[in-house]
């Protein structure tokens, strides 16, 4: 694996402290303009004690041009830290901070933060032995459960052949204002019926993709190249590699609590869409046509007999499919593509796991933005939500806060 360090590292390795023997977990938590990174040191502090050493990376971090207020919060959020690394002795993991504040601003962001802070995790893993640490990733307006520590060291420790994971979430709804709680509940519910309506079409990658709540072991990491260094969205697309990989769960036994405050440090996401709200809090929350994720479950239900299939025949199946996928398919060379999968596999199971290497998360998003944009305009965020429900066979609720609720169940139910 050292051929990672050489290939992909942004930044020069400068923890020498030499981990603890057995550590098994690395937090990392990205750090910009953040005035409240001892709320979640003190979470994290407050965590049932695990049975193997634990550290945390704190990446505080900003682009060279940054603005001398930004430059200021981040040196009283150093200040804050080195406060916490002075009481060493009383916490229950080993505190370290690395500090980037001249990032290029081509690059800065997020996603480079949590690698320059993954990257740094793997190292002190290899040089430790410990290939298979895990890499927990946070965020810095988060707090988590008191058992989330030992949560996740036992379900890598239980299941050794996992090679990542989500994490479960829940969103703070302790907001002052019925405004920005009525956005955060929407914003939440967006987010759960997106994944439980790919679940019910059958699509085998259909997982949360949060950034403050994924883990993976350090193998992996460097496997799939490392964390990308995008400004927003670096979870998704990074995940998105991880999952096909196999060996990917969740861990629904703990929680982490994004905050559900306004924002502006990334161009989507939480914050963002928070403000957005706030800005147009007269409108209506909107989503996915749930017809979308039916006629998506049609083709899914087709993947099969793709398998061994001449052009023709594998024509003849797509056009017995509804009219909004047949159009994407025939925009994305579909036939080639079935007759080349089948040329490169040997049996019905590595047939369908490269097919859906091919239909990964960005495409089958993409497919989804093209039924909408083309066939199935986005519907009330609270109609979409009842109407899974009611495929699904669970009661239907009238307000916004108990579908949520109901929601959260299902995610916790996991993935069937």
């Amino acid at each position: 694996m050292q051929t990672y360090f050489k290939k992909h590292l942004f930044k020069s390795i400068r923890l020498h402290e030499i981990p603890a023997v057995g550590t098994s977990l690395i937090v990392v938590i990205p750090c910009f303009n953040e005035p409240d990174v001892a709320n979640v040191l003190a979470s994290l502090n407050r965590c049932h004690p695990c049975k193997r050493s634990v550290e945390v990376i704190v990446v505080i971090n900003s682009a060279s041009n940054a603005s001398e207020e930004i430059k200021d919060q981040n040196e009283k959020t150093f200040q804050q830290v080195v406060s916490w690394q002075g009481q060493q002795g009383n916490i229950r993991f080993r505190l370290f901070i690395l500090r980037d504040e001249d990032l290029p601003p081509k690059h800065a962001g997020v996603g480079l933060a949590r690698k320059i802070g993954m990257d740094e995790a793997a190292f002190r893993f290899e040089s430790n032995g410990k290939k298979e640490g895990v890499i927990v990733c946070l965020d810095a307006d988060c707090t988590v459960a008191e058992n989330y520590l030992e949560v996740v060291e036992e379900y890598f420790s239980n299941h050794p052949n996992a090679k990542a994971a989500s994490i479960y979430f829940e969103h703070m709804l302790t907001v002052s204002d019925k405004a920005s709680r009525h956005g955060i509940i929407n914003y939440e519910l967006h987010l759960r019926y997106y994944v439980q309506a790919l679940r019910y079409a059958g699509y085998p990658y259909a997982f949360h993709t949060i950034g403050s709540g994924m883990c993976v072991r350090s193998d992996v990491y460097q496997q799939a190249g490392g964390m990308n260094r995008r400004k927003a969205g670096e979870d998704f697309y990074f995940l998105h590699k991880i999952i096909p990989l196999g060996g990917f769960g969740e861990i629904n036994a703990t929680t982490v609590f994004p905050s559900s405050r306004v924002s502006e440090r990334v161009p989507f996401g939480t914050g963002r869409a928070m403000k957005e709200w706030l800005a147009e809090c007269s409108k209506e929350f909107f989503t996915y046509d749930i017809r979308i994720f039916e006629e998506l479950r049609l083709f899914i239900q087709s993947v099969p007999l793709f398998y061994q299939s001449k052009s023709d025949a594998v024509e003849k199946i797509v056009k017995k499919l509804p009219r909004p996928v047949q159009a994407f398919l025939s925009a994305t060379d579909f036939l080639e593509k079935v007759d080349e999968i089948n040329s490169n596999t040997s049996g019905a199971e590595s047939f369908r796991q490269r097919f859906f290497n091919w239909l990964d998360g960005f495409r089958v998003l993409k497919m989804i933005h093209f039924m909408r944009d083309n066939y199935h305009q986005n519907i009330p965020l609270g109609k979409a939500a009842k109407k899974l429900l009611d495929k699904t066979g669970t009661g239907v609720p009238s307000d916004e806060e108990s579908l949520l609720e109901i929601y959260r169940e299902m995610d916790k139910a996991g993935k069937l």
